[in-house]
């Protein structure tokens, strides 16, 4: 479908307002909207060469989005599984329009999770969650395509829920060699919402042992996963590239959000506006030096999540006007063309 080979954009104003080298890889302009479709489309591809008819998996959105699109183009079932109210509306949307069979389940992500792993366990679907290796596999594919583009990168910064991603692409670094890409190990920074963050207090506490969060809380849907199921992984991506956590507030996810979008004019989910987040802090507490070059994985599309796009707007403020005639029209440019100056 297309999936892949997204561009990484150096984003300019925030590299001067920031005083590092910011580039964007842009993965909400993947298929379906986001960087799951990397992995989706090789998982369903070898559930279809399995021979199984039906796929499932529990999402917060984007995992649904996806295997709904890859499934209907491969001719399988897509089965989701998603916590009761616990996603945005425009992708719930998304799912429904794609025509996937879905189930709410009570209670969280985690809840769902472990409906979709025991229906896998007793033979009813192939589970397409991201503990499946198949979806890291095309997920690392992200960090062959930073190497095709930069010579060099010092910090990879990723938004972490189910903790997938940062996992893949980690081991598509360590493998790019062998492909005749540079041998550049940046690295990883992994960035949780405070209410939803698991990880990085395992990291912090420098026990590395993972307590579930029994009631993740965030403004950032994608990401409000209490018991990571690539925790260890994950943890093993961090330690390894001498790379770290962090944590953030939903205040510092808005915030960056609406950055992202008046200074950069990127429309972002939440999940990914986490990424910039946890730039942010890190630069204000010093622990990312001045001239660093920085990737930050924007993982999901704005027009997602309406919720967020109101927030943006609000913010923004409200420009709006009306004219009845054409040459009242042209008042209103001139006013408008004098306070742009």
């Amino acid at each position: 479908m297309g999936e892949g080979s997204t561009p990484l954009v150096k984003l300019e104003n925030l590299s001067r307002m920031l005083g590092v080298e910011v580039y964007g890889k842009l993965e909400f302009l993947n298929p379906t909207g986001s960087f799951k479709d990397r992995g989706m489309t090789v998982g369903v591809s070898v559930a279809a060469s399995f021979g199984y008819r039906i796929v499932a998996a529990a999402s917060t959105g984007n995992t649904a989005a996806s295997m709904a699109a890859y499934a209907r183009r491969a001719g399988v079932e897509p089965v989701i599984l998603i916590p009761k109210g616990g996603i945005a509306s425009g992708k719930l949307s998304q799912i429904q329009a794609l025509g996937a069979w879905i189930l709410e389940v009570e209670g969280t992500f985690d809840d769902s999770l472990e409906a979709a792993r025991t229906a896998a366990v007793k033979g009813l679907a192939y589970s397409l969650n991201s503990i499946n290796p198949y979806r890291l596999e095309g997920q690392k594919t992200i960090a062959f395509e930073i190497l095709e583009d930069l010579d060099s990168v010092d910090y990879v910064v990723v938004p972490v829920g189910n903790a997938g991603n940062i996992s893949a692409i980690w081991k598509g670094f360590k493998e790019a060699s062998l492909l005749g890409l540079p041998s550049i190990k940046p690295r990883m920074v992994g960035v949780q919402a405070e209410g939803a963050s698991p990880l990085y207090k395992a990291w912090a506490s420098r026990s590395g042992a993972v307590e579930r969060v029994r009631n993740p809380s965030t403004i950032a849907s994608a990401i409000r996963i209490g018991n990571p199921v690539n925790a260890a992984k994950a943890l093993r991506a961090v330690e390894e590239s001498g790379g770290l956590m962090a944590s953030v507030s939903d205040g510092e996810i808005l915030k960056s959000l609406r950055i992202l979008a008046e200074h950069e004019g990127m429309l972002v989910e939440p999940a990914s506006a986490t990424s910039l987040a946890g730039l942010i802090r890190l630069r204000s507490e010093g622990v990312i030096r001045d001239g660093r070059r920085v990737v930050l994985i924007l993982t999901g599309h704005g027009l997602k999540d309406p919720k967020a796009l109101e927030f943006i707007a609000k913010g923004a403020g409200f420009r709006r006007t009306s004219a009845n005639t054409t040459e009242e029209a042209l008042l209103k440019l001139e006013e408008i063309a004098a306070h742009s100056v």
